[in-house]
């Protein structure tokens, strides 16, 4: 069986080679999942600290593979409290496989000497976010916000879902919306998903707005993974008609399937860049979750801090404004639009449609989420 701390160790040092989305790397793990998760995950989450920590104890930086193994070893010992003699002793073994004799020494040393402290550390890397984006929100925010939405961010996630009733012992219902559940047995639940559909509390919030009536034609602009279409689709009471649209006939096709599973029929799909091939067609209501910078979900994206340029968010914001006049060509006469996304920049949100609905992780209790409901 591969070792949990050998894979961790082989999906960070291709992360670092190629910056390949971690969710899709993690996918291809099969065997001690769960360790090999957190292990990575919590390497993505605290990165910065990590570096921070390995820097007061090397003169000199190690090899790249030598320095992930330290790192993992201080995250093992420092973040998830794994007792000393078995963090040390496990790290030390991975280090045999890919270090020098001479390296190993400096591993084992490393970590039986080092100072977890990260009081001398710049705020952005103790919190290990990019010091732009720590700035940014500071700006927005105020410093204590700020260090309350990086702590968020650094906190593994629950699962939550989307369903019509609680299963007992897997699932149990939530404070947030009536068709909510948290998942409490994640193992059981994933051997058999059945009529469920895994999405965050915040994500409900965006259709709820747009409030589609049974009978009703509906357009869902970015349409795919299909998380808010199938949503729309239960709120017609699966009567109507839906046209989801996206750029990506490889994604379309997981709104496809997602539709099968929850027995959605009244959905078809587009192939299209912008909504420009549905001009001349007019609907009752349109959603437009326009792509963008998810920052509200860093929780749950813990590579995106490190992928994320600040000049992306502006780009970005052309595009969202973009789409949203497109919608509003599209909608009917009195009909409504709801434009919505993951972010919490104002560039992305307040500058493009004034909200109707904002939700901030560390006071809601959710990832964020922007909302505003448009009548033409």
């Amino acid at each position: 069986m591969p070792n949990a701390r050998a894979q961790a160790l082989d999906l960070i040092l291709r992360w670092q080679r190629s910056r390949q989305f971690a969710d899709e790397l993690l996918d291809e793990v099969r065997e001690e999942r769960p360790l090999t998760t957190e292990l990575f995950y919590g390497w993505l989450r605290n990165k910065s600290a990590l570096e921070f920590l390995l820097s007061r104890q090397a003169v000199k930086p190690p090899r790249p593979v030598v320095a992930v193994i330290i790192e993992l070893g201080l995250y093992q010992l420092h973040f998830l409290k794994i007792p000393a003699h078995a963090a040390v002793h496990e790290t030390v073994a991975l280090a045999k496989e890919h270090a020098s004799p001479a390296e190993v020494k400096f591993v084992n040393a490393v970590l039986r000497r080092a100072d977890p402290s990260l009081e001398a550390a710049p705020p952005w890397v103790r919190f290990s976010h990019p010091e732009w984006l720590w700035k940014r929100w500071v700006s927005r925010y105020g410093v204590e916000q700020a260090e309350a939405l990086c702590r968020w961010n650094n906190t593994p996630p629950p699962v939550y879902v989307r369903g019509t009733e609680p299963w007992p012992g897997v699932l149990e219902p939530t404070e947030f919306h009536p068709l909510c559940y948290r998942v409490v047995d994640a193992a059981k639940f994933f051997a058999n998903p059945g009529q469920y559909y895994v999405q965050d509390p915040s994500t409900f919030i965006a259709v709820d707005v747009l409030d589609p009536q049974p009978g009703e034609s509906v357009l869902d602009l970015c349409a795919a993974p299909g998380g808010k279409t199938t949503y729309i689709a239960q709120k017609m009471q699966n009567r109507g008609r839906i046209i989801a649209a996206d750029a990506s006939n490889v994604r379309l096709g997981l709104v496809t399937e997602n539709c099968r599973r929850l027995g959605v029929t009244i959905v078809a799909t587009v192939a299209c860049v912008d909504g420009r091939c549905l001009r001349g067609q007019q609907f009752d209501r349109v959603l437009v979750d326009a792509p963008c910078s998810n920052t509200g979900v860093m929780r749950r994206r813990p590579d995106l801090r490190w992928r994320l340029e600040e000049e992306e968010i502006r780009r970005l914001a052309g595009v969202q404004r973009e789409l949203l006049e497109t919608a509003l060509q599209l909608v009917k006469p009195g009909g409504v639009v709801v434009y919505s996304t993951c972010s919490l920049e104002s560039e992305e949100n307040e500058q493009i449609a004034p909200p109707t609905r904002v939700t901030f992780p560390p006071r809601d209790g959710m990832d964020g989420a922007y909302v505003a409901r448009l009548q033409r």
